[in-house]
């Protein structure tokens, strides 16, 4: 099991990745690396991944603030983090911002060990009715972040990070090869936080 990447990861209220509260995956091994074959996800990523990981382990910030923006600047997704007079909840916000960053780090660290796995069921799980709000005590009135929206962030997350991977004085072609494997990363993490949503026979 892979301890937390930083070690203020582990002091982050709600963070879970390899805790004994952190929910189970129900997926197996063998569906897990199959979908990491339809997704052309290689060993070839994770090392790029691991690049990734030095060119951004300074500029977490600076990423969640475009990201942040980006929410800020569209209601329909910043109501997701309303309290209950309908306004943003400031606490909820940067809760979660200390989570997202962790995210990051545990993304292009590139343990996709089993902890790794169960961890990504959580994410999912607090995205649904099942746990949106509960890990940080909010009473927000939005009991679930709709699925067409976890799958449509796969593109800002995305396309954002290019500039940062850039700015280390890496060749074009590290940094293309560096976006590619975030770019299949945040899809597979997409692929699978959907599974919380779903029927277990449709997924």
């Amino acid at each position: 099991m892979n301890p937390p990447h930083t070690t203020a990861a582990s002091n982050i209220p709600g963070y879970t990745l390899g805790q004994p509260g952190s929910a189970h995956s129900p997926m197996s091994e063998q569906d897990f690396a199959l979908l990491k074959t339809t997704l052309l996800f290689s060993e070839d990523d994770l090392r790029h991944l691991r690049m990734a990981a030095e060119v951004l382990a300074d500029q977490v910030e600076d990423v969640l603030d475009v990201w942040y923006g980006f929410v800020g600047a569209n209601p329909h997704l910043l109501r997701y983090f309303n309290g209950p007079s309908g306004t943003p909840d400031a606490a909820y916000l940067a809760a979660v911002r200390q989570r997202f960053a962790a995210w990051i780090l545990d993304t292009t660290h590139a343990h996709y060990d089993r902890a790794w796995l169960d961890y990504q069921y959580e994410i999912g799980l607090r995205h649904t009715r099942h746990k949106k709000n509960k890990t940080d005590g909010v009473a927000s009135p939005s009991e679930v972040i709709h699925l067409r929206y976890l799958i449509a962030f796969v593109v800002p997350l995305s396309l954002t990070m290019k500039p940062f991977l850039a700015k280390k004085g890496h060749s074009a072609q590290d940094v293309e090869n560096m976006h590619l494997a975030w770019f299949k990363a945040v899809t597979l993490t997409a692929a699978l936080w959907a599974q919380a949503y779903v029927p277990a026979q449709d997924y």
